[in-house]
């Protein structure tokens, strides 16, 4: 009897693929395994084995598997139903959500090396240069790698050359696995076993009273063991002896001390042991998880609306607690990882080394890591707090999800596919764990707050801040106005600056919020009007002064900036428009007292770059913080009691359907940094247009009548929540290829669909990287059946792909559009 198994490849294939094994192997494995596999002529994969069993495939035959990697699953049942539901829901492939999934370390990748072929005779002067080259370097060294190759013949495409040298059979081709994870391992030392008893220790350090720093190591060891009970670091006795690693290698190497290694995290949290209380809850609070538990009893999705600053973080930590005491696990999902900075903190202090952080800032060792101690259940990993990747963790027995700040953007990812919305996807991943979910925000999405009006989710709300504290005092500035008065000293109102003043004078702290980073969006010419262009992109080249670079915050291309205009030469270049980098050197222009910092991508791209800038604000290290977007989600600085948003206008006048409902959000969520303890803050937005209606709702609160604005518009356009939405974008370097074949899938949509095909058009960026780009948006509306929509825009997919000319065009599908 044959026995085979079913893989899910990390590569986009619509199928899984069927391996030959034997039975011993048969009896081993189990789905969520990883085995590493051959794939077409030479690649080697590491694929996950879905099902074993002994139906062979009928169109080819099964090869055999490469080896076996794991000793038990990595990836549990519940994870492979949720990513098949995520691919057929987004309509993408199981290998494309596999691949995003895991950490990409368990992804085992294969390298080709080429080797010298001993068994062929060669003739020398028949090869070309390039191919000498590398049949000389192969004469001095049996194996090379291909960027090895590539530095030899100085070029970047050798795949020629080695095709080539494959003809004429010089050089055999051979793929070879390597593991990319690599355990950390801690050096410690002891006192060797030959010197335990007290007669050979005096003996020992008598033998060592001519070698001095041998002997201060030896003592303090025994200082450090007296001490701390636990295991000796090699560069902590290093550190208290104030020897060299050289004396410390002399001493093992004599066999005085003794050398182990013992497998450690890369991250550990240090602490004295004892965890804070928790802190109690106001009546509000508690009113609000009353609410939560009730329809947590219903089996519904809940969704907590809370004012800023009303500590819906702490009925967070509530349940979280109420969770883990039932031996279950919490997963804490964030929209972005400056706050995951914040929060660890503030949930270490609570539960101490039960919290592990899951998030690509942190490196695929240590993201590694976290995902072993879940499979083996460790009691570090019982709270999980992370961005939207932490979603596909191998949780067993899941009891809570929280998504804070539900009405993110972040949380949907745009590329590469899975295109999945982490929210929505951690509903589905609560249903199959059977688990508790929690949606909160101060201001929730349009969809989330009419699925709790239709009675669809729990609600449950907080409509004071915590101590009672008012909502700020939200004032707008007409900056037309003034600068017709000529009243504006650069981006700043008079207003603006005597309310900084004011609020350096007694000590506070300020925020400030421009959504664009770099110094301007565009240098141009007076002269000509020319501006620089990304080559790549149909953008114009964002300049950053802190470099002297032009940048396309698109594709990273840059070029320093020029002296005189590359057009017609003259040297009256100007710049248009402003960032944040501008907006800092303003402030120190204006208040050359005051401790400036600035918080956007360019600031924060290492590893602690948030925790930095974060703890700086905090400890009032910095009395300005200029900032993006990232400032807006949820941070809490308590000395803060002035927010001034530069220009609400960039917001409001964006050409997507959601560009209200987004300010509204945005603009809330900057007002609430503003007086979070005790005194009422204060913030201040200035605008061109301050008549408009979503700054109105905005400056009186009215989250209410947003709602029923946006949700009135929506039903006449036909866009969410009432209709579903699906864009496909369609990408290619070549312009008259992409029209013609946008076209004519746009045809076969009208044909089938009738209506609600909008497109196609280009994008707002209609070239990214040298590809073309154009949308079409299918509307789909509640009495039709989104899966048959699905499979109808597969089908016309499908006989799209069989024209030879449109092959090349590729075809993205973003279900959920946001």
């Amino acid at each position: 009897m044959q026995y085979f198994i079913n893989v899910i490849l990390p590569i986009p294939l619509e199928k899984l693929f069927t391996y030959r094994i034997s039975k011993s192997e048969a009896d081993f494995l189990q789905p969520g395994m990883r085995v590493a596999v051959p794939f077409g002529k030479t690649k080697i994969y590491t694929a996950l084995v879905h099902e074993v069993h002994t139906t062979p495939p009928e169109v080819y035959e099964a090869k055999e598997i490469h080896q076996i990697l794991d000793e038990h699953s990595v990836v549990n049942k519940i994870q492979l139903k949720h990513w098949q539901w995520i691919a057929n829901y987004y309509m993408c492939t199981i290998g494309e959500v596999f691949r995003s999934a895991i950490p990409s370390a368990f992804l085992l990748e294969s390298e080709t090396l080429i080797l010298r072929n001993n068994s062929a005779e060669i003739d020398e002067k028949e090869l070309k240069d390039d191919e000498f080259l590398v049949f000389e370097a192969l004469q001095h060294q049996s194996i090379l790698k291909v960027h090895e190759v590539a530095a030899i013949v100085d070029r970047k495409n050798i795949l020629p050359i080695l095709d080539r040298l494959l003809k004429k059979n010089i050089i055999i081709i051979k793929e070879e696995v390597y593991e990319q994870y690599k355990p950390k391992l801690v050096r410690y030392v002891k006192l060797g076993d030959a010197y335990q008893s007290e007669e050979k220790l005096e003996s020992l350090l008598e033998s060592l009273s001519r070698a001095p720093k041998q002997s201060q190591v030896i003592l303090s060891l025994f200082q450090l063991r007296a001490t701390d009970k636990k295991p000796i670091k090699t560069s902590d006795l290093e550190t208290a002896s104030g020897g060299s690693k050289a004396v410390i290698k002399t001493l093992i190497d004599k066999d005085i001390l003794e050398e182990y290694r013992i497998q450690t995290d890369r991250v550990n949290y240090e602490s004295d042991g004892k965890n804070s209380s928790l802190k109690p809850l106001n009546k509000h609070q508690e009113k609000a998880l009353n609410d939560i538990k009730q329809s947590f009893d219903n089996k519904k999705v809940t969704l907590l609306k809370g004012v800023t600053s009303s500590g819906k973080t702490e009925v967070y930590v509530k349940l979280i607690e109420e969770c883990i005491t039932t031996g279950k696990e919490a997963l804490y999902l964030l929209p972005e990882i400056a706050l995951t900075t914040q929060l660890i903190s503030r949930l270490q202090v609570y539960f101490g080394e039960k919290v592990s952080v899951y998030h690509s800032k942190y490196s695929v060792q240590e993201r590694v890591e976290v995902w072993n101690n879940i499979v083996s259940k460790k009691p570090k990993a019982q709270i999980v707090i992370g961005a939207r990747s932490a979603l596909f963790l191998p949780f067993s027995n899941l009891g809570l999800i929280i998504v804070d700040e539900e009405h993110e953007g972040s949380f949907k990812q745009f590329d590469p596919a899975p295109r999945y919305h982490a929210r929505d996807a951690a509903i589905v991943l609560a249903n199959l764990h059977e688990s508790n979910i929690l949606l909160g925000s101060a201001t929730p999405s349009i969809e989330s707050y009419h699925n709790a009006k239709t009675q669809k989710y729990g609600f449950a709300s907080i409509e004071r801040r915590y101590g009672n504290v008012l909502m700020p005092d939200i004032e707008l500035v007409d900056i037309k106005e003034q600068t017709r008065k000529k009243r504006m000293k650069g981006h700043f109102s008079e207003r603006l600056l005597e309310e900084i003043t004011e609020t350096l004078d007694v000590g506070e702290q300020v925020i400030l919020f421009q959504n664009r980073r770099g110094y301007a969006p565009i240098v141009e010419c007076t002269t000509c009007g020319y501006s620089p262009q990304c080559p790549n992109c149909d953008v114009s080249l964002t300049y950053h002064q802190y470099k002297k670079q032009l940048r396309c915050h698109y594709c990273s291309h840059y070029m320093a900036l020029q002296e005189s205009c590359q057009a017609c030469g003259s040297q009256t270049l100007d710049t248009k428009g402003f960032g944040t980098e501008q907006v800092e050197q303003e402030l120190h222009t204006l208040f050359p007292d005051a401790k400036v910092g600035r918080m956007d991508l360019d600031t924060t791209r290492g590893k602690h770059g948030y925790e930095r800038i974060i703890t700086a604000f905090e400890q009032q290290e910095l009395d300005i913080l200029v900032g993006t977007q990232m400032l807006t989600k949820g941070l809490d600085f308590r000395n803060v009691n002035l927010v001034g948003i530069m220009n609400a206008d960039s917001l409001l006048n964006f050409p997507d359907y959601r560009a209200h409902e987004r300010s509204f959000q945005l603009l809330t969520q900057v007002a609430g940094r503003a007086g979070r303890t005790k005194k009422r803050g204060k913030v201040i937005i200035q605008s061109y247009n301050p008549y408009h209606q979503i700054l109105k709702q905005v400056s009186t609160h009215d989250y209410d009548k947003m709602f029923k604005e946006q949700l009135y518009d929506r039903e006449q356009y036909k866009y969410p929540p009432k209709n579903r939405i699906i864009k496909i974008t369609f990408k290619h370097k070549d312009y008259n290829t992409l029209n013609e074949a946008a076209e004519w899938f746009t045809k076969s949509l009208r044909n089938i669909f009738l209506s609600g095909v909008l497109g196609p058009e280009y994008p707002p960026v209609a070239r990214i990287r040298n590809q073309y780009l154009k949308n079409v948006i299918v509307k789909i509306t509640p009495n039709q059946s989104l899966l048959k929509t699905k499979n109808r825009i597969r089908r016309i997919e499908k006989s799209f792909n069989s024209i030879s000319q449109y092959r090349s065009v590729r075809v993205i599908y973003n279900v959920d559009h946001i």
